[in-house]
């Protein structure tokens, strides 16, 4: 990368850090802006327009990269343009951004669940896969968990700082109690509640997602799905159990009970509980004629 370019991206990286950015997501803006200064060739970084962007979205669209691909880079160019090279007026902030495709993600059943926690490669991945499922917890919450987030008193687990950088509390069942000490006996962790290779330092969200994967193969599972499927299925089990709609978007951490319907599309209790007009027609003959 060029000098120019490094020192922007550098600016860039504090910004994203100062305004609470995870750094996850610092990541794959960085990884944007990298594909954007090739875009660019030899033309400074410092002279790029709302034009160029439209150009980039078009040429990475074209080489059928994904719509998430393409409204991260967006986001992450858009923000480079207001915030490093200060240029907020209309123009860049009517930049377009490709719309999310409205699909219901795939349901897994408890028994795929089981399946996926028996075939998990280890006990400390089993527990991260555990959390998502029987706490509804997000990857980052899970490796950033520390010890005295488990409230064995009250059972309870506490989150500090989750999405929106909003607490919230979750229910700990003793079945992951049990499962949580465990790991804590076989590993004795240091700082947080699951470590990764090296003490001290939390797991690595992309290891949980490698693990997964292969406990999802071991398990014969033929759905796409990932360990965020864990919290879909944790939300979706709930609401087919008869919870209450707002203590699952309380759990879940949503700020809007919008957000946690679409449990409700998933679940296939209601569906079962509405009858079809067809079977209403009890006074006509509804047999297929010959």
């Amino acid at each position: 990368m060029r000098e120019d370019a490094i020192e922007l991206c550098r600016r860039y990286t504090d910004i994203l850090r100062a305004r609470g950015r995870a750094e996850g997501t610092i990541d794959n803006y960085l990884c944007s802006l990298n594909g954007f200064v090739e875009f660019m060739g030899e033309r400074p970084l410092a002279t790029a327009t709302a034009d160029d962007i439209v150009a980039y979205q078009i040429e990475i669209a074209a080489r059928n990269k994904s719509d998430s691909s393409v409204r991260v880079a967006t986001y992450a160019l858009r923000g480079f343009l207001e915030h490093v090279l200060e240029r907020a007026d209309a123009k860049y902030a009517k930049l377009p951004r490709p719309r999310e495709p409205k699909r219901l993600p795939e349901v897994l059943s408890a028994e795929e669940v089981g399946a996926i926690l028996e075939a998990a490669p280890s006990p400390k991945y089993r527990a991260a896969f555990m959390l998502c499922y029987g706490a509804g917890l997000r990857t980052d919450e899970v490796v950033h968990l520390l010890p005295r987030h488990i409230d064995s008193q009250r059972m309870v687990i506490r989150i500090e700082r989750g999405k929106g950088k909003k607490d919230r509390q979750v229910m700990l069942s003793e079945h992951l109690l049990a499962e949580l000490r465990s790991c804590w006996r076989r590993y004795a962790p240091k700082s947080y509640l699951l470590e990764g290779k090296h003490p001290g330092q939390p797991l690595d969200a992309t290891s949980i997602q490698r693990a997964f994967q292969t406990a999802r193969e071991q398990a014969g599972v033929k759905k796409r799905v990932t360990p965020r499927s864990l919290r879909h299925a944790f939300a979706t089990h709930l609401v087919e159990g008869g919870t209450n709609l707002r203590v699952v978007q309380a759990l879940l951490g949503h700020q809007s009970l919008n957000t946690t319907a679409v449990y409700v599309h998933l679940a296939k209790t209601w569906l079962h509980e509405v009858k079809s007009p067809l079977d209403s027609l009890k006074d006509k003959d509804t047999k297929p004629k010959a």
